[in-house]
């Protein structure tokens, strides 16, 4: 089981110096609005790849006023001591140590796999298909933490061909060039994409009939359709050259490249009712919704090839009846992980019982409520 059995925090967000002291169960944040329970979950997001459950920058997690930057720290299971260090205040790059040596990201991912569900991911069946994307990327990260290099690779060289074609003359030497290295990271991330989405479809499938329901994903895109039916490499990758190749004078018009991972859309189907998510209602869409992280969890749990994961879900049993509620907190201690949750008030949690620790959060302050 991956815990966080301590976690300290100093002058992030709203917290000038917080330390929470913890056992191993899961943890539950109540308070008002505002008192900084989500902050906290961001703190325990920042453990993981990427810029953590509000994709916020570095610099923006500083505390007002405060005379540097900000500082975390956890304990992992009451052994592996990690901190993350904000050196200045004004810059863009964090510092991190594991049992007091220097360390990468990547050396945290292979640790600490973190998945979340925040209220502001409720719209993304309704949203268009970038939000669909980026939800399911944060999932392949929590899967494949190198999913991440690749992705900055595909956006870096992305822009240098946008970049190119803007001129609307191409040479065709450099435009070769670029979309290699375009076309290399882009196969990357559609197989990386293909392995996650096979393995979250077999956990959906595998979950038990109740109050969250099962999900079909389809990913809608090229290179991620060859991935799946299982094309090698060099494949996918000629596939991809070729578009972007026969694509210049079409994107030129246009401004911008039309076609590629970047713009594949995931489409999920309501199987109860065999309708597009996007058509469910707002409490169909988030049962799906939870439905999918809680496969993703299982999925990690199931792999075998990482640590099980932290989930962290803000606001998440508010809008449940207490029913689901209870089947969520089922569902949360049958997996591995420790699971953070975030609520306005002490009695949404009642079904647990002793199976979490429960905080009470003020303005700046924490502190166990049992």
């Amino acid at each position: 089981m991956t815990a966080l059995t301590r976690l300290s925090l100093t002058d992030f967000r709203n917290y000038a110096g917080l330390t929470l002291r913890l056992d191993g169960r899961h943890v539950c944040l109540y308070g008002s609005n505002g008192a900084g329970k989500t902050n906290l979950l961001e703190a325990v997001s920042q453990f993981g790849p990427g810029r953590g459950l509000r994709s916020a920058q570095l610099s923006e997690m500083t505390r007002r006023d405060a005379p540097g930057g900000w500082a975390l720290a956890a304990t992992l299971d009451d052994e592996q001591k990690i901190s993350i260090h904000l050196e200045g205040a004004g810059t863009a790059k964090r510092s991190v140590r594991i049992d007091g040596a220097p360390a990468s990201p990547g050396d945290l991912a292979e640790r600490i796999r973190i998945v979340w569900l925040t209220p502001a991911m409720d719209g993304v069946f309704r949203g268009g298909a970038s939000d669909r994307r980026r939800f399911f990327d944060r999932l392949v990260l929590a899967h494949l933490p190198a999913h991440g290099k690749a992705s900055a690779r595909y956006e870096k060289a992305l822009a240098e061909r946008n970049a190119l074609i803007e001129r609307g003359h191409v040479d065709p030497a450099w435009a070769d060039a670029i979309e290699a290295r375009l076309a290399e990271a882009g196969t990357e991330m559609a197989i990386n994409r293909a392995i996650v989405l096979e393995a979250l479809q077999l956990a959906i499938d595998a979950r038990p009939e109740g109050h969250f329901p099962k999900a079909d994903l389809t990913l809608e895109g090229e290179a991620e359709a060859a991935a799946l039916r299982g094309e090698d490499f060099r494949t996918i990758f000629d596939l991809l050259v070729d578009a972007y190749r026969n694509g210049r004078r079409r994107d030129i018009a246009a401004g911008r490249t039309l076609s590629g991972p970047h713009r594949t859309d995931l489409a999920v189907i309501h199987r109860p009712t065999a309708a597009p998510a996007g058509e469910a209602s707002t409490g169909q869409q988030k049962a799906l919704l939870i439905g999918l992280i809680l496969a993703s969890a299982t999925a990690l749990s199931a792999g075998g090839s990482g640590p099980s994961p932290l989930l962290l879900l803000d606001e998440a049993a508010a809008h449940l009846d207490p029913d689901r509620r209870a089947a969520l907190f089922d569902e949360l201690s049958a997996l591995g992980g420790q699971a953070w949750l975030t609520g306005t008030e002490a009695f949404l949690f009642e079904a647990f019982g002793d199976r979490a620790q429960r905080i009470r959060v003020d303005e700046g302050t924490a502190a166990l409520s049992e």
